[in-house]
């Protein structure tokens, strides 16, 4: 059998000629790239008729020949691979021994919401969209959470994924990933914070994400949150209103918001909101967890992306009119 495929391509590189090997010769494709999806268990021969099927001009004996005497057919990984005008039967056996998938990335930026987060992964090139018919509720029982809120859950990153693979695997992983993180962070907890569970750390986190401009302020905005929660002062942070109003928000935050009771509303209501309210990075969660040495009760944007800190509702009121006001 093996003297039958070496005569077959040893007659095919004779007739080729022109001084260059076959196996060097790139392929004569139907477009630009063509994609080929190995699957697990597929045979050497079966690889060679997909790669035939999916529109490049090779006969799949003579590529299966190449296979088998190259000796690494049984080494051949399952996957999804992108072959272009300058692949050639060498390179081809190389990527699908390599496992050299075609990947693609899609990037979960920190402080977004879950929405944004769909959004992302609707637009995302060559991604399933398995999870764009579900409402949030079903994609997490459909990750293995059914009750767990959504917000929030998901670890801002860049995950690479093959062509062609489900939205609901890169979720997952994210999820994971936030899963780590905030056990890693709850690890690290300061003993005497107010915090109980895991789930108040990331729902804390998420707030001082939205609220952080500089990223040195992190642990002390951290901190006004935890002496507020502490004596159980009302948090009366401007994000979790403005993600109470959804789509009612039109970018202006009025005084009759401040008052819109809704349950992330932390001007109405004591403590902590019931859900994140976006999803926090890794500082955010640490600093949740491990505020500042601080004192304070009050911040105000300084107009540079850091904040002025008071520890009296006097000195703050003279921070506001000093860096809001002007005066």
């Amino acid at each position: 059998m093996r003297f039958f495929f070496v005569l077959v391509l040893g007659l095919v590189l004779a007739a080729a000629g022109a001084g260059y090997l076959w196996v060097n010769q790139p392929f004569d494709l139907a477009a630009e790239s063509v994609d080929v999806s190995v699957e697990p268990g597929m045979s050497a021969r079966e690889v060679a008729a997909t790669v035939a099927q999916a529109g490049v001009a090779v006969n799949p004996v003579l590529l299966h020949a190449w296979f088998r005497l190259s000796g690494q057919s049984r080494q051949i990984r399952a996957g999804s691979y992108e072959l272009d005008r300058l692949t050639t039967p060498t390179s081809l056996l190389q990527k699908l021994v390599r496992g050299e998938e075609a990947l693609r990335s899609v990037t979960l930026v920190e402080g977004w919401t879950f929405r944004q987060v769909r959004d992302a992964l609707k637009k995302a090139e060559q991604l399933k969209p398995d999870s764009q018919a579900l409402s949030a509720n079903d994609i997490m029982m459909q990750l293995g959470k059914p009750g767990v809120p959504a917000e929030g859950h998901f670890f801002p990153d860049t995950y690479t994924y093959s062509k062609g693979s489900s939205d609901l695997a890169v979720l997952k992983r994210a999820m994971q990933a936030m899963d780590k993180r905030l056990a890693a962070a709850w690890a690290q907890r300061d003993p005497k914070s107010p915090l109980t569970t895991p789930e108040q750390a990331l729902v804390l986190a998420s707030i001082v994400e939205k609220e952080t401009g500089a990223p040195a302020d992190r642990p002390t905005i951290s901190a006004v949150f935890n002496n507020r929660l502490a004596i159980g002062m009302r948090l009366q942070t401007d994000p979790t209103v403005i993600y109470g109003l959804g789509d009612a928000f039109d970018g202006n935050l009025r005084k009759k918001d401040l008052l819109a009771d809704t349950p992330w509303n932390t001007y109405t209501r004591v403590g902590l909101p019931p859900t994140p309210i976006a999803m926090p990075g890794k500082a955010s969660l640490i600093a949740a967890v491990q505020p500042a040495p601080s004192k304070a009760l009050y911040f105000v944007a300084k107009g540079d992306g850091s904040s002025h800190f008071s520890t009296t509702l006097d000195e703050h009121n003279r921070a506001v009119n000093k860096y809001q006001r002007g005066q």
